[in-house]
């Protein structure tokens, strides 16, 4: 029996397979940051696809929190209705879908405002220097993130992915490259990690209890070794994080030598490290390699990202190739394999 299609179970909810389509930003919304109808129809369809979980790509708490003027947002009760129309859209063919919230910090591209981080020090020549955040922004933001958890789980969301990963806000406080501040929120790990113990904090306290909470980290980057993330994870552990969705780089413009499932082994060692469930990414593209992954206890869930992409149907095919007998939507039936 293929453990890639066997359920799992997150607090109150049961996702049907191990699959996850990882969020991947669309660009394709006004200044508003509210969804259309290409949102609506690229997530369907990948559920259509079968893919157990969908999480919708990094949707910004605040307008300066986007990464362009083209992302979704969240920092409005008008976003609510049309996240809602692409989350019962996914419930109707049988996925279970979350949605990253997310602050780009400094790597904000956005015209409309200027960007803000932990401390003023740009991503590279292209980029503007960022405004250092003063305590009382810091609070707001904390504030912003919350009123993103209580639209999510008004919008029916299944699971909310805090975005704490590849250079954005919240990864720019955990960073030693990016937080050169002297007060509680910089220093060793404990001050760095501060921002999201608290962001966490506030979230849960919007988001309701037996939903499950996922974290999306860079667990290696410029400065930071997979030991001391694993370090930051365990002073977490407190903040009721169900899932950690492990990715790595991003703080900096370094290049990334990839290949496939090349990030696996960070996922692999902080599962067995903390006993936490996690979901690895990174350049996972076949049906063999996902079971894999599964079948050695290197994840819990794999997330699929470019591949998804390219063929939103990979589950049903894949499916077939593990020998599984999956049911197919019955309009296309006449394909299965």
């Amino acid at each position: 029996m293929s453990k890639l299609f066997t359920p799992i179970t997150l607090k109150s909810i049961e996702v049907k397979n191990r699959i996850v389509m990882a969020p991947m930003a669309q660009y394709s919304t006004g200044r508003d940051g509210i969804s259309r109808e290409w949102h609506l129809v690229h997530y369907a369809t990948r559920a259509v696809g079968g893919a157990g979980l969908i999480i919708v790509e990094a949707t910004a708490v605040e307008p300066r929190g986007r990464i362009t003027d083209h992302d979704l947002g969240i920092w409005s009760d008008e976003h609510v209705p049309g996240l809602k129309r692409i989350v019962d859209s996914v419930h109707a063919h049988g996925s279970k879908i979350g949605i990253q919230i997310a602050h780009a910090g400094r790597k904000s591209l956005s015209k409309e405002s200027n960007p803000v981080a932990p401390s003023p020090i740009a991503f590279d020549k292209d980029f503007r220097v960022p405004e250092e955040l003063s305590r009382a922004e810091i609070e707001k933001i904390k504030g912003a993130f919350a009123q993103a958890a209580s639209r999510a789980h008004r919008a029916g969301f299944d699971m909310i992915e805090v975005h704490a990963a590849h250079g954005y806000l919240i990864n720019e406080f955990l960073s030693p490259v990016t937080n050169k501040r002297s007060d509680e929120y910089g220093g060793g790990p404990e001050g760095r990690v501060r921002f999201l113990r608290e962001v966490l904090t506030e979230v849960r306290k919007k988001w309701l209890e037996e939903k499950p909470l996922s974290v999306r980290i860079s667990a290696v980057d410029t400065a930071m070794e997979l030991d001391e993330m694993i370090e930051i994870i365990s002073l977490l552990k407190d903040r009721c994080v169900d899932i950690w969705h492990v990715s790595s780089g991003g703080i900096s413009p370094r290049k990334v030598t990839a290949h496939p499932a090349y990030q696996v082994p960070y996922s692999e060692k902080i599962r067995k490290t903390l006993g936490v469930k996690t979901i690895a990414v990174g350049l996972i593209t076949t049906p063999e390699l996902a079971e894999e992954v599964i079948e050695k206890g290197s994840s819990d869930m794999v997330a699929l990202g470019r591949e998804l992409l390219r063929n939103p149907y990979w589950p049903l095919t894949a499916a077939s190739k593990l020998g599984v007998d999956l049911d197919w939507p019955k309009q296309y039936e006449v394909a299965k394999i």
